[in-house]
């Protein structure tokens, strides 16, 4: 299994990321996928998920309007389109991939890629 996130750097504030994550070795289509973030000396957080079957979004509210997940079940990728990035945005961000199977939880993580903002 591996979860493999790219698209971060570096961004002046106002600016956009995009950020993909390449999934291999399940079958993608059947989990929930998510991202994370952790900002240095905070907790991670979730910023976006996104499920498997209907596609359904939710968003941390400090992002709404501004991010925006897909995923692409064909190609076993999912994406976080960030725009009007602001500072307070940076940190490491993490895909995730969970779901329920018989009563048991499987969660996958990247290795996180990092995101700075400049002001």
């Amino acid at each position: 299994v591996q979860l493999v996130e790219s698209g971060g750097g570096l961004v002046q504030a106002g600016g956009s990321l995009r950020l993909s994550c390449a999934a291999s070795g399940f079958t993608f289509s059947n989990y929930n996928m998510a991202w994370y973030r952790q900002a240095p000396g905070k907790e991670r957080e979730l910023v976006a998920r996104i499920t498997s079957l209907s596609g359904s979004t939710d968003y941390l509210d400090s992002v709404k309007g501004r991010f925006t997940t897909s995923r692409d079940n064909a190609k076993n990728m999912v994406h976080l389109q960030m725009n009007s990035l602001k500072p307070e945005d940076t940190a490491v961000y993490y895909c995730k991939a969970d779901r329920w199977l018989y009563g048991v939880r499987h969660d996958y993580w990247g290795q996180g890629t990092q995101v700075t903002v400049s002001s």
